[in-house]
């Protein structure tokens, strides 16, 4: 049997250009010689839903298009896609995360999803009741099993979370010879070796294939990489009919595989560090695969949230270069704008570094000085500042400034703002409320500065090995971090060494390690303490932020939820 994966991007909420894209799809497949087309799940109403669910419109609206294509799929192949039903159990929660085939007409098949997720972005037991049986679909001489997305995760132990039932030896048991996994994995570096690694455990276990189909795009915070992929029980990741093993990375794509052709081949081999590649460094690969993401999510969110153009601060500074170079990949040089704001302290070497770079983008760039807007408030401000030495208010009125002076340029024109922090500055707090977090995205808000530093190098590096010149001045690259609000201001002034310090973060935040246990690591005790406290008393300009582009396995936002008031146990 010839089998496919049709790789879309469906946007939330927007039911007749989703179902378009499976009709057009499924008919494409047949087409090619498909028998069976597998999309991903919740590809019908677009995944995350959320709250959404709450709205009995968007039920209604979604089953309506679950009967418009049972007339709109081509007669002659098996379309099986992910889709939101309401649950005729007469007990559980209204709504269920269901993956129905519709062949020549008829809805024949429809597997319910059974392990809920609430770690980390997900909440679906919040909305959704899970599956009590495990039907098989016999078809074309296979009998077919669907485990949707977490119903087989089960098998990674993620921390805090055990199941009770187990899907896919439910389904094991009932002798299928093909398991399907629909899915909304969304990406983080490293993310694909972990799926092949779970392939492997399963296919060798069941002696099956599996067919792991994945959705692409970019909904808020979450990418979806795609990369779907069949996975032979002893033979790794089959190669498509043609070209290749895998679905395309971050793009829609339709991959065809023959299930019986019994081929063989090595496409599973190291994508990157099994461990993960925030233990072990990124290598150039990923480093390309984890540039490719942030642009993708630049250009979704901003496709979906209806903006054509974009702007940022540009100071400089590594930060702000490296989204200016994310975003012009993701929308072109024509539709972004870059600003200069420098004010008493800016140096002129961080002016010329950021008009170079704007001139090698090929993008606009502004110069609005805010010495005169900044000189205004402090003689405002004057009689009730009572004479007190200049301190950290006079450094965040110039941030505001800049923030106030971006978001007039955003309302004026209609260009989303993207904000230029790390995920190192967020996590310490090093950033200003209303002023350089001001802004619709963080696209690098999910890195650490040891790894903005990195991409930077890499893009550099490809730019050079393709026969070109340095895309960002080396001087940006080279000159200690500064956010120049005083006179002579380094970064580490008030942190730690970035290398230190983000290592110490990768224990506090990605392992939920205590000071003791960070500490017992090789850390100065008394600095992990600082880092953990300063971290936590800094939740409360993170919910204010906007939402970051989540490429790694925690992110600040949906994957990290924190109480703002609280004491800081974790730092004793």
């Amino acid at each position: 049997m010839i089998i496919a994966a049709a790789q879309i991007n469906s946007t939330i909420g927007d039911f007749e250009g989703n179902r378009r894209k499976i009709a057009v799809r499924s008919a494409e497949a047949k087409a090619a010689g498909a028998e069976l087309v597998l999309f991903p799940e919740l590809a019908l109403c677009g995944y995350p839903p959320m709250d959404l669910l709450d709205q009995d419109r968007f039920v209604e609206l979604n089953i309506q298009s679950l009967r418009l294509l049972q007339r709109e799929i081509p007669a002659g192949i098996a379309c099986a896609f992910g889709y939101v039903n309401r649950n005729i159990r007469q007990e559980g929660k209204a709504l269920v995360n269901a993956y129905g085939i519709i062949l020549d007409g008829e809805l024949v098949f429809e597997q319910i999803k059974t392990l809920l997720p609430t770690y980390d972005v997900f909440d679906e037991a919040r909305n959704f009741e899970a599956a009590c049986r495990w039907p098989v679909f016999a078809y074309k001489g296979e009998r077919i099993g669907v485990a949707i997305c977490e119903d087989v995760w089960r098998e990674t132990e993620t921390p805090g979370t055990r199941y009770a039932l187990d899907p896919v030896q439910s389904l094991m048991d009932r002798g299928i010879s093909l398991l399907c996994v629909p899915s909304a994995s969304p990406y983080y570096a490293g993310k694909l070796k972990v799926r092949e690694n779970l392939a492997a455990r399963l296919a060798e276990r069941g002696g099956v294939p599996l067919v792991y189909i994945n959705a692409v795009g970019a909904n808020d915070s979450i990418i979806f990489d795609g990369r779907s992929f069949l996975y032979l029980p002893a033979g790794g990741i089959a190669p498509r009919i043609k070209g290749g093993g895998y679905g395309a990375a971050f793009e829609e794509d339709l991959a065809l595989w023959n299930l019986n052709a019994g081929a063989r081949n090595e496409y599973g081999g190291a994508i990157c560090p099994a461990n993960g590649p925030r233990e072990a460094g990124l290598s150039a690969a990923e480093l390309d695969t984890l540039e490719d993401a942030l642009v993708h999510g630049i250009r979704d969110y901003m496709n979906k949230c209806g903006f054509t153009r974009a702007h940022l601060g540009l100071s400089g500074g590594i930060d702000s270069a490296l989204v200016a170079c994310l975003a012009v990949q993701a929308v072109g040089s024509g539709n972004v704008v870059c600003f200069s704001m420098p004010s008493r302290f800016s140096s002129q070497g961080s002016r010329d570094d950021a008009a170079a770079l704007a001139a090698v983008l090929g993008c606009r760039y502004e110069t609005l000085p805010i010495e005169t807007v900044f000189s205004a408030y402090l003689a405002a401000l004057e009689g009730v500042f009572e004479k007190r030495p200049f301190d950290i208010a006079e450094e965040n009125l110039q941030a505001r400034i800049r923030g106030t002076l971006l978001m007039g340029f955003s309302n004026k024109f209609g260009s989303m703002l993207l904000t230029t922090g790390n995920k190192s500055e967020l996590a310490m707090g090093y950033c200003t409320l209303y002023g350089d977090t001001n802004g619709a995205l963080g696209p690098i808000g999910d890195l650490f500065k040891t790894e903005v530093f990195a991409l930077c190098r890499r893009i550099n590096d490809r730019a050079l090995a393709a026969g070109g010149k340095k895309i960002i001045p080396q001087a940006i690259i080279d000159k200690p971090p500064s956010a120049e609000l005083r006179p002579d201001q380094k970064d580490q002034d008030s942190l730690p060494p970035y290398g230190e310090l983000d290592e110490i973060l990768k224990c506090y935040l990605f392992q939920n390690l205590s000071a003791g246990e960070i500490a017992a690591r090789g850390y100065d005790r008394a600095l992990v303490e600082k880092i953990i406290c300063t971290a936590a008393r800094a939740e409360f300009k993170r919910r204010q932020s906007p939402p970051v582009l989540k490429v790694s396995p925690r992110a600040f936002g949906m994957g990290r939820r924190m109480p703002i008031a609280r004491h800081i146990y974790e730092a004793r």
